[in-house]
């Protein structure tokens, strides 16, 4: 006999806001099954409005309140058992970030939560990556956002040590990092992988996924440092309008796709990786896990 549920996560970041749709399926004495059945992803810039202008406006509130209407209708059609609503990096440095997430439950009825880099970190790692990790490799994980980015090194099936950076693609292009973030970066790489031999990087977030695709590779085959690299020099090399029109990139991934692709390059090159593989996995897929360790606990507890 199965057990079929539905749970959802919504991401709220600083590039763009998805809902994830998971359907768990437990069997006894079987490995549960997580299977993603819908993905919604709406390109609100948020970290437009907070790196430059320190709040949120109200034009994109409006737009917060329809994807959140329409998010809620989604989820109440697909019958979710349980959802969680976290917020990033731009909602948690926007002035009036916490006014808003009020009047989106008010509005709306999602509850929205605002975490800090730790916690996206934390969440983060704490996804399925067994298929990857295995007690003989050592793997940073490195998930690039609008905002931040989150770093986790995972050594002998365990995760070490994380770390969030205020290192975003919506920051870079908008010129709203610090001059020394670059340097705190590279230091932190370096000194968290040093002890180890060989490190390959595990790849999370939209823009990596974008580049897994034109590499046309086979799933589960790492992308190598060699391929990053020219396709690094490709794109910068093309103006964001040649790249929406002849590499087809979505207008919202053809600005970010660079920075983003300098951000994986640079983590590859300071922690001596020659890989990096994409699962295709990120804080929204750890959210639909926490949701059901959540529920597997409570039947424990019953």
């Amino acid at each position: 006999m199965l057990k079929i549920e539905k749970y959802a996560a919504i991401d709220i970041g600083s590039n763009a806001i998805r809902l994830l749709i998971a359907t768990v399926i437990e069997k006894e004495g079987f490995a549960t099954q997580f299977k993603k059945t819908s993905l919604v992803r709406v390109p609100i810039r948020l970290g437009a409005d907070v790196f430059l202008e320190g709040k949120i406006s109200d034009i994109n509130y409006d737009r917060m309140k329809d994807a959140m209407t329409a998010f809620s209708l989604i989820m109440k059609t697909h019958k979710v058992v349980n959802y969680r609503a976290c917020a990033t990096s731009a909602m948690r440095e926007a002035s009036n970030g916490s006014e808003v997430a009020k009047k989106l439950k008010i509005d709306t009825g999602v509850d929205i939560q605002i975490i800090d880099g730790n916690d996206e970190a934390s969440i983060i790692a704490s996804t399925d990556l067994k298929h990857l990790i295995s007690d003989n490799k050592t793997f940073l994980y490195v998930d690039v956002g609008g905002g931040s980015t989150e770093f986790t090194v995972f050594s002998n099936g365990k995760s070490i040590i994380s770390k969030s950076f205020q290192l975003g693609t919506v920051r870079i292009i908008n010129d709203m990092i610090r001059d020394t973030i670059w340097d705190e970066v590279k230091e932190w790489v370096t000194a968290s992988t040093k002890e180890y031999s060989k490190v390959d990087l595990i790849g999370s977030g939209g823009n990596i996924n974008s580049i897994y695709r034109f590499s046309e590779k086979k799933v589960g085959k790492p992308l190598s440092y060699f391929f990053l690299a020219n396709f690094y020099d490709r794109i910068r090399d093309l103006t964001y309008h040649e790249r929406i029109f002849e590499l087809q990139m979505n207008p919202d991934r053809a600005d970010v796709i660079v920075p983003a692709t300098r951000i994986y390059l640079s983590a590859m090159k300071w922690s001596k990786a020659k890989n990096i593989y994409v699962p295709k996995i990120g804080l929204a897929d750890g959210i639909i896990k926490s949701l059901y360790n959540e529920a597997i606990a409570k039947r424990t507890i019953v």
